[in-house]
């Protein structure tokens, strides 16, 4: 029994001063780095944004997770949307209105048009909506928060692969062979990506300080449609005098048009693409930096 005493004593003298030594030497705790809001315009932080690469992935799988939450039908909205409009428009263009479509059945030419702009539309609607409806993330947890409009647009990414599918089809049914410029067509979607990420987050912090936007957007991407006619009919229809010079300014009649000759092999309109392309990074610039200089505001107001 003594022996037993012995040794506690003994170990409990050694390893005392264990114990408080590295106590002793800790270095103080440096203070936590305060995050103050930025006034004034602010550039897009890149670092940033990469350094929450993985917040963006989750975020885009969780709209595309919500989307389609507790539905029936689930990811077939996506082929869905565009169908309706394809079947719709052939009624009563290709039937009744008799527009020419050249050598391309009107089906697969009104698909191919519906198709980018559903996706268009699909990321500039979520994305105008998607800050709001993530009141609860922004206002208790600090992350850079064009990630929630950012992972709205890539998002609809997910429903344009799953909607292509019935491209496929129509083109096998119809007898339509893909041209050698359908390579091309990645880098198209691109810029209409970039487009949709600059409106998109420019819709989503107007949103945020004025609640009348969640009533404007969906009458926005109505009447956007039906002033894009290459979405439903042949360029050539619009190609004479003013009408013409109109329907430049906007950038997505442009781009429409040339994924759909990009698919069928036809000549591509490069200058069109081009004039795209630069409105493109405009609204992209523009939008990202009304964003950023409105950022600080979004857990006070929203």
């Amino acid at each position: 029994m003594s022996t037993d005493l012995d040794i506690s004593s003994t170990m409990a003298v050694v390893a005392a001063p264990a114990i408080k030594e590295p106590l002793a030497s800790a270095p103080p705790e440096k203070p936590l780095a305060e995050i103050l809001p930025q006034a004034g315009w602010q550039p897009v932080n890149v670092r940033e944004l990469w350094k929450y690469r993985e917040l963006l992935y989750f975020l885009t799988w969780r709209d595309v997770k919500v989307r389609y939450k507790q539905t029936m039908l689930g990811a077939a909205w996506a082929v869905l949307q565009p169908a309706m409009w394809m079947i719709v428009f052939t009624i009563f263009f290709s039937r009744m209105a008799k527009v020419q479509t050249g050598d391309v059945p009107y089906p697969v030419f009104a698909y191919l048009g519906f198709l980018p702009w559903t996706f268009f539309a699909t990321a500039i609607s979520n994305a105008g909506n998607s800050v709001v409806g993530s009141e609860r993330l922004v206002t208790k947890v600090y992350f850079p928060r064009l990630s929630i409009p950012f992972g709205s647009v890539a998002a609809a990414v997910v429903d344009f692969a799953i909607a292509c599918t019935l491209l496929v089809v129509l083109m096998a049914y119809y007898g339509v062979r893909p041209g050698a410029t359908v390579v091309l067509v990645p880098f198209i979607l691109a810029v209409i990506m970039i487009m949709a990420l600059g409106i998109g987050t420019l819709l989503a912090a107007l949103n945020v300080a004025y609640r009348d936007f969640r009533y404007v957007i969906p009458f926005l991407v109505q009447i956007w449609m039906l002033a894009t006619p290459t979405v439903y009919m042949q360029p050539e229809a619009t190609n004479g005098g003013k009408w013409h010079a109109i329907l430049a300014l906007n950038p997505m009649t442009g781009l429409i048009a040339a994924i759909r000759q990009a698919v069928v092999g036809l000549p591509i309109d490069w200058v069109g693409v081009g004039i795209s392309t630069v409105a493109a990074c405009v609204f992209f610039i523009a939008g990202c930096l009304y964003f950023r200089r409105m950022e600080r505001n979004f857990a006070d107001i929203i």
